[in-house]
């Protein structure tokens, strides 16, 4: 009763604030649709498919528009020409993360993907620096990958050319590759406590997702009185942190300053104890201009009039500028080998004829995840 109250007394101090900061500074940012007191755009936006809505504002409103989550205004940059201006030619200023409450409350604003100023420079500039000791690119961290995509196609080839969804055992080999880098311990892939790390990381995502996450970072005193998917998430983080921390302590038993195994030991080494800017990838990525069907597969994307490839600068599936993932370098390596790894050991064969296969992502808000499929790995 005392929650209900509370929120009761606290709407009409809301909706003031939401009126007076939306006067008061609408007229300094980008055009975009009207927004509702206290709730903002929230109801205009589909966040099942968020790059869907933006497109569609875009269209009215130009590569660059305001929208409003919540009472916060968001700078959407749309497009090739927009993103690129922000996160290469203005790299320094665009280099911030926005705030997302949930994400703080999770994490304290640790950690290299949402931290800020110093803490992420310093976070960026060590892990940069620990995976080009480690061999990104060279022969240590590559060796890593081979032996997974091994252990990839040993565990395709047990389908014996029946049909299967893919889409777990090649989310298994890139989480495999990183926990070897971060604490040198691989897992069987129907290893019970490598199925739960992945359940919750892929529960997590569809969390971040859904649209009442989006209502809980605009309004995060929702998260302290009201229940919903957020503790589903908090528990999650908990469990993570739990989890790592532990392996750190095990770490901290067997450390060797001479000769770090992981990524956790450099970290015991080396380490003592404004307007929101959004800027669609993914409009970059769908760009019509650049990619004349930017919704279905096709190669011809990638290649000139001669059928050679032909490299895109619209291509930037792991961001650009400052922001850029850290983990570019990697991840390449691993598609690489682990594709060319399947290719060499089996015939793929889909149940349905490619162009009947759906590849839109059943989550598509903080991140996309793939539908799920069957496929034939038959053994060549």
């Amino acid at each position: 009763m005392d929650a209900v109250l509370v929120l009761l007394l606290s709407l009409p101090c809301l909706l003031l604030l939401s009126l007076w900061r939306r006067g008061s500074g609408r007229g300094r940012l980008p055009p975009g649709p009207t927004p509702l007191p206290i709730i903002g755009n929230t109801l205009q936006i589909d966040f099942k498919n968020l790059n869907k809505s933006l497109n569609n504002f875009s269209k009215v409103y130009g590569p660059v528009f305001t929208l409003y989550l919540g009472m916060q205004p968001t700078v959407v940059l749309h497009g090739y020409d927009a993103v690129k201006e922000a996160l290469i030619d203005h790299g320094e200023e665009f280099s911030g993360r926005g705030r997302l409450p949930l994400v703080d409350k999770a994490n304290r604003g640790f950690g290299i993907a949402f931290s800020n100023g110093s803490t992420w420079r310093e976070m960026r500039r060590f892990s940069l620096m620990t995976l080009r000791n480690f061999g990104m690119g060279k022969r240590s961290i590559e060796e890593c990958v081979q032996e997974e995509a091994l252990c990839l196609v040993e565990e395709l080839r047990k389908t014996k050319g029946s049909p299967c969804d893919p889409t777990f055992i090649l989310g298994c080999a890139p989480c495999n590759v990183i926990c070897s880098i971060i604490f040198k311990n691989r897992f069987a892939y129907k290893d019970p406590e490598f199925l739960n790390l992945i359940e919750k990381l892929n529960e997590n995502i569809k969390v971040l997702s859904s649209p009442w996450i989006q209502v809980c970072n605009k309004f995060p005193v929702l998260m302290d009185y009201l229940p919903g998917s957020h503790d589903t998430l908090l528990k999650n983080f908990a469990y993570l942190k739990n989890y790592f921390m532990d392996k750190v302590r095990e770490h901290e038993e067997t450390l060797d300053v001479n000769n770090p195994q992981d990524f956790i030991d450099c970290f015991l080494i080396k380490m003592k104890q404004g307007t929101t800017i959004l800027t669609s990838l993914t409009s970059v990525l769908h760009d019509n201009k650049e990619f004349p069907n930017p919704e279905i597969f096709d190669p011809g994307h990638f290649l000139d009039k001669s059928g050679n490839f032909t490299k895109s600068d619209y291509f930037m599936p792991f961001s650009t500028g400052k922001r850029i993932c850290v983990g570019e370098g990697l991840a390449r390596m691993e598609l690489f080998l682990f594709l060319t790894t399947i290719l060499q050991n089996f015939k793929l064969k889909p149940l349905v004829d490619p162009k009947d296969i759906h590849t839109i992502p059943v989550a598509n808000g903080f991140a996309a995840l793939p539908p799920s499929y069957q496929l034939c790995f038959i053994s060549v």
